[in-house]
């Protein structure tokens, strides 16, 4: 079974700054891929950043603001957001996919973590 945890979220004002980290355990032999999405209130979940085999893309929304970067000693990607705005709040969710012990693929979320851009 594999599992995400998340942190980092919480409140700033326009303009600030916020890392989130996404932890990933469990039996798994290789992650290959390792991704950030939002969730806003009444909208579909968007992919705003994704990161595989040292690969990076982002959402066109947070290009030059959102940088992905991953530890993986640590099984830990990050999501460090700069010049946040109101419309980046949601809640960010972690996925990752690849291979679990026994050579079974995975696909796993984490439980999401709410950011909220405010003065």
């Amino acid at each position: 079974q594999v599992q995400l945890v998340e942190s980092g979220g919480g409140l700033v004002q326009p303009g600030g700054s916020l890392r989130l980290s996404c932890t990933v355990s469990g039996s798994i032999l290789t992650i290959n891929g390792m991704n950030w999405y939002r969730q806003a209130p009444g909208k579909q979940r968007d992919l705003v950043a994704t990161m595989t085999s040292g690969s990076t893309n982002y959402a066109d929304s947070v290009k030059g603001r959102f940088t992905i970067s991953r530890d993986n000693s640590k099984n830990t990607v990050y999501l460090q957001m700069n010049s946040l705005k109101p419309e980046d709040t949601a809640v960010y969710y972690c996925n990752a996919e690849g291979l679990l012990n026994g050579k079974s693929t995975f696909n796993s979320w984490g439980q999401g973590t709410q950011v909220t851009v405010s003065s």
